[in-house]
């Protein structure tokens, strides 16, 4: 992976936390960190090249005229205020091929001077185990603190720490076999004969950057929220919060949309225009 720096800028030296998201259901993690990334004033540095991911192009997400600058499928962000880079990925990875990814992007943080990374990401909801409508959508939290992914500063919070890791379960065992380099992505892989429920999550992006983080030694921590395909905004918002709190986020509140989020321009055209009313 090649971090390409644009002319004239710089990641900035006191920048320490990195957040990302993974993607899944819904692509919350990607639509938390455009709200991030223009709730911050975050200032696009460069572009990461990498031959894991698929290529892709489009106008500027956050810019309000249509000939803004290019976006492109991995870039990085820098929100000096906050002291934190934001990686916003746009496009998925070649298939099979996420662990290496992964490794890559850890190998960029280690390089970038990062000790936390954040992950966000969504998972899908017909896989929760117990649903609690008692408070609205759920926080939950993995983190390499602990090794059961226990982390006594998301407990204050008040979010529950994700019920289906188990580092001690094959797959997630020979997930973290890989991040560290002990063995072949295509060597004996233990749920191609007989996958199994459990094989699942390790199966999923954000579960590939977890261990790939950890094995580098940089603190990762995963947020996570339950959604279904749709209308996932209100999920993005709800990730969005979660970070600002965890980290003591400064945002622009100086935007004419008034309340705490800018919402990005790229968003008016995210479900397409309304319907035709002739039609009714």
């Amino acid at each position: 992976m090649e971090f390409i720096i644009e002319e004239g800028k710089c990641l900035d030296k006191e920048t320490s936390t990195l957040i990302l998201p993974a993607l899944s259901i819904g692509n919350v993690g990607q639509l938390a960190v455009d709200l991030l990334v223009s709730s911050t004033r975050a200032e696009r540095i460069g572009y990461l090249d990498d031959p894991y991911i698929l290529p892709c192009v489009g106008n500027d997400a956050y810019g309000p005229t249509t000939c803004g600058e290019l976006a492109l499928p991995l870039e990085a962000y820098d929100s000096r205020n906050n002291r934190v880079a934001l990686v916003q990925q746009r496009s998925p990875v070649v298939k099979g091929m996420m662990v290496g990814f992964a490794k890559n992007l850890a190998d960029f943080a280690v390089a970038a001077g990062m000790n936390h990374v954040l992950v966000l990401s969504s998972l899908e909801f017909m896989r929760l185990q117990k649903i609690d409508t008692s408070s609205g959508m759920q926080i939950y939290y993995l983190s390499s603190t602990n090794t059961d992914g226990t982390d006594d500063c998301c407990e204050r919070l008040g979010w529950k720490k994700w019920q289906e890791y188990n580092p001690d379960q094959r797959t997630w065992k020979y997930l973290s076999t890989l991040a560290e380099g002990n063995a072949r992505q295509d060597d004996n892989l233990p749920f191609e004969d007989e996958p199994e429920d459990e094989d699942y999550y390790p199966s999923l992006p954000f579960a590939a950057l977890f261990s790939c983080f950890k094995a580098k030694g940089i603190k990762v921590t995963c947020l996570m929220c339950y959604c279904s395909e749709g209308d996932n905004t209100p999920e993005a918002f709800g990730l969005a919060e979660a970070t600002s709190k965890l980290l003591g986020l400064s945002l622009d509140n100086s935007h004419e949309e008034g309340g705490k989020w800018r919402i990005p321009f790229s968003w008016r055209t995210l479900y397409g225009p309304p319907p035709d009313l002739s039609m009714f």
